[in-house]
């Protein structure tokens, strides 16, 4: 007999404000069709004033826990996937512990920068499998409005706020890629590549929270090949082919991107959940907030296998293949 980590339900939040591309026109050398042909991006979500990370992650862990019909005191653990924290410390995920009334077990926050919903889904895996949790709140939750510099046009027109969970449940399974939940994981990173996307600021360094750089060009040249990579190797873990792919459900970073892996994956973009049209790029919300439009949308369904995958700052990369 084998444990499976198994996905109970899926929620998510995104705040009241959309903000097209058309409110960049006003204070930038840029233009909706500008925006659209480079990232795909329509429009974005932005954080109220008074919302920080943690409100946003609360919403979606809601959500989550009312459309499992469970209780916050059942689950064993919370992990949050972010790098815009409310605080330096403490973490994002012992304030949802808190505000969901959450009185017992753990929380900790993970931190891959875009990859981070995926680390956070292997840690939560590898924790179920070792026994020390069986109901794990597992979120993926940014407020990246407060990193970006408004004067760059090439960085503050592709980000967004937002925040997705998933409620993940040890079940026995069979140990066959016919099982329900996740089925393989595979984490990669490669710190020379540190310089493509950073923020320029932190704790022990200008003691100010910066704000993000990226070199875009590089960055891509870099996304495809590491995607479609770590796609191919989740798959082959569990003796899966490209046929066998429900849906990819990918970091929302950018529609070439997507239909780049997605081509070299040899996979046709009608089996491709895309949510960056409308919600930007989120970060570490991005594949739990794809996951929940997929659902909402009724494309995924019990029994379909879904690959996602993303590439963050690191770089970070990596992928999981489920069973939903």
């Amino acid at each position: 007999m084998t444990i499976r980590a198994v996905v109970d339900a899926v929620g998510h939040y995104l705040p009241e404000r959309v903000v097209p591309n058309s409110h960049f026109e006003s204070f930038l050398d840029t233009s909706d069709e500008w925006i659209r042909t480079r990232s795909g991006i329509e429009s974005r979500r932005f954080a109220a004033e008074d919302q920080t990370t943690s409100d946003l992650a609360v919403l979606a862990a809601e959500e989550a826990l009312q459309k499992a019909g469970m209780s916050a005191e059942e689950l064993d653990g919370v992990l949050v996937a972010t790098s815009t924290p409310d605080l330096t410390f403490p973490s994002v995920a012992t304030m949802v512990q808190s505000r969901i009334g959450m009185t017992r077990g753990f929380a900790f926050d993970v931190q891959a920068v875009c990859a981070g919903f995926i680390y956070a889904l292997a840690n939560a895996n590898a924790l179920i499998l070792a026994g020390q949790a069986k109901k794990l709140l597992v979120i993926g939750a940014e407020t990246f409005s407060r990193i970006m510099d408004w004067d760059d046009r090439a960085t503050c027109v592709l980000f967004g706020d937002g925040a997705g969970a998933l409620i993940l449940s040890a079940e026995d399974g069979s140990g066959t890629n016919s099982d329900r939940g996740i089925l393989s994981t595979d984490l990669n990173s490669d710190g020379r590549h540190k310089d493509m996307l950073y923020v320029d600021g932190g704790v022990s360094s200008t003691g100010t929270s910066g704000k993000l750089r990226m070199q875009g060009n590089l960055l891509f040249r870099q996304a495809v090949e590491k995607l479609s990579f770590t796609a191919d190797t989740s798959l082959s873990k569990v003796g899966l082919s490209h046929e066998d792919v429900d849906w990819i459900v990918p970091h929302q970073a950018n529609i070439r991107i997507i239909a780049g892996t997605a081509k070299k994956l040899g996979i046709p973009m009608e089996r491709v959940i895309v949510t960056v049209q409308d919600h930007g790029n989120t970060s570490a919300a991005s594949i739990p907030l794809a996951m929940a439009a997929g659902v909402e949308e009724g494309k995924i369904k019990r029994g379909d296998i879904l690959v996602s995958e993303a590439i963050g700052g690191g770089l970070a990369w990596g992928s999981v293949v489920l069973r939903w």
